[in-house]
């Protein structure tokens, strides 16, 4: 399914796309992906398309929060939690940086 996710996250030219495997260290999800996008345009986009691509093809639908005017929007499907940053709030947050216990499946610059 995250896969799928990062496909889908690809045709939206979703930038800097990373598929962090957290299984064993953390007991509320099993994966991050995190992204980012240029603008609010841009991350409204991503956020349509991911929740498109989970919806169809698999019926699940994530639970949002967050919103594209505030640069940071987390989309929780259950096995794991997608992340869509303006740069700015990626690289403030650096949730790579805070879950670095986690292995790395994926990196899509």
């Amino acid at each position: 399914m995250a896969r799928e996710l990062v496909n889908a996250l690809e045709d939206k030219k979703a930038e800097n796309i990373v598929l962090l495997d957290l299984r064993g260290i953390t007991v509320f999800t099993d994966y991050f992906v995190l992204c980012s996008g240029t603008s609010d345009r841009m991350l409204r986009s991503i956020l349509k398309a991911a929740k498109e691509a989970m919806q169809i093809k698999f019926d699940v639908k994530g639970k949002i929060e967050g919103n594209p005017s505030n640069g940071w929007i987390a989309v929780d499907f259950n096995n794991f939690v997608l992340h869509i940053f303006s740069p700015d709030q990626r690289k403030f947050y650096d949730l790579e940086g805070l879950w670095a216990e986690g292995k790395v499946l994926l990196h899509v610059q």
